[in-house]
């Protein structure tokens, strides 16, 4: 085998140095023509072999016969990429080689002195992955383009009228069924070792969640966490999901997570955990993730409203003669304080404010000298 490998190659050095046998010209083109063999040394028919040149770039390909014959004709002198193609597309061999412009030349090719079983199998296998790729990105941009439609569709059913909104539910849920359809066939066609699996899983959540099967979202941005542990997103996505099934500690430690990798990503995960569960009238269970939200953003106006309002739900009641007085959580007042400070003008000042009087009025122990700035106009 060594023996013929080395003959091949004392060919294909005189074919780069001249391709041989026909008269030489200055100006024109030249024919190539020869025999190409497949891995078991037979006539390569349905196969293709294509010459690219270097330089410019221009291609020019002839198909195999079935006797194994072709001709490449049109050639301009220059150094030229050569690459055989089985009968599928699928690249087999390449090489590179001189032709010199007129007469006709000669270049013969035996695959199976040329390539390996294995190394015939590594290219099978790329080129079923490349071929996996396509399919997968194909069926990832199809749903991508239906969770676009489906949002606007969503945030159009927002906007209406709330006894409206029911009719036009099940487009927006067909809409994001299909967008899961085309996700769920991306992750089928892709490899399980492709790049891209966590922003599949991602994306496999997102629909899950916004249908509302949100133990699957949960599976999905756990597996999109698993591939790519450094998203602070990630995190952030996962956290909403379990607060909305009332997973409260579990989605303060995706939080803590996320704040790990990314401060101001955290202090927004946290709020709008808070938020999800203040949104369920799980208020007890929201206070300590909007303590961290103002832990770690104090300038929030909105995180320390809610705040203030949570706390009034853990308000316990004691006995003073036959009364029953209302004994607030520490940080009630103080949250609301904070917040008519940040936002004296605004509507989460506003909120603030009728709180305390609400608590004032309830004979909660506020203390009255607490100054309540008043907007102007």
């Amino acid at each position: 085998m060594r023996q013929t490998l080395k003959l091949f190659a004392a060919i294909v050095l005189a074919c780069g140095l001249g391709l041989a046998a026909g008269p030489a010209a200055a100006q024109g083109t030249a024919t190539v023509t020869g025999v190409v063999k497949d891995m078991e040394a037979k006539p390569f028919a349905g196969a293709t072999i294509a010459f690219k040149n270097s330089d410019t770039g221009a291609e020019l390909s002839s198909k195999i016969g079935a006797d194994g014959k072709y001709s490449v004709e049109g050639l301009r002198s220059g150094i030229y990429d050569i690459t055989v193609s089985d009968p599928t597309g699928l690249p087999l061999y390449a090489t590179k080689t001189k032709v010199e412009s007129g007469g006709n030349l000669t270049l013969d090719l035996n695959l199976k002195d040329l390539i390996t079983p294995e190394q015939l199998a590594e290219r099978k296998r790329q080129a079923a992955a490349q071929q996996g790729f396509v399919k997968m990105k194909a069926a990832f941009d199809a749903g991508q383009v239906k969770v676009e439609e489906a949002d606007k569709a969503r945030a159009d059913m927002l906007k209406s009228p709330a006894d409206q909104r029911a009719a036009q539910q099940p487009k927006v849920n067909d809409l994001y069924s299909e967008a899961l359809q085309n996700f769920q066939q991306a992750q089928q066609v892709a490899s399980a070792k492709d790049p891209n699996m966590h922003l599949i899983y991602e994306k496999l959540g997102y629909t899950n969640e916004m249908l509302g099967h949100y133990d699957e979202a949960i599976t999905d941005y756990q597996k999109a966490i698993e591939l790519k542990p450094t998203v602070p997103e990630y995190y952030s996505i996962l956290s909403l999901a379990l607060a909305k099934t009332g997973k409260a500690a579990d989605a303060s430690q995706a939080c803590d997570k996320a704040t790990s990798l990314d401060q101001a990503k955290g202090s927004s995960c946290y709020l709008n955990v808070g938020i999800t569960l203040y949104n369920k009238y799980q208020l007890a269970e929201a206070v300590a993730p909007l303590q961290k939200a103002t832990e770690l953003n104090p300038k929030s106006a909105q995180a320390w409203y809610l705040l203030g309002a949570s706390l009034v739900a853990t308000m316990t009641t004691k006995q003073e003669g036959e009364k029953m007085i209302p004994v607030l959580a520490p940080g009630t007042v103080e949250a609301y304080q904070k917040c008519i400070e940040l936002d004296p003008n605004g509507p989460w000042g506003a909120q603030a404010k009728a709180g305390l009087e609400q608590l004032q009025a309830m004979g909660a122990g506020v203390d009255t000298k607490i100054k309540v700035k008043k907007g102007k106009g």
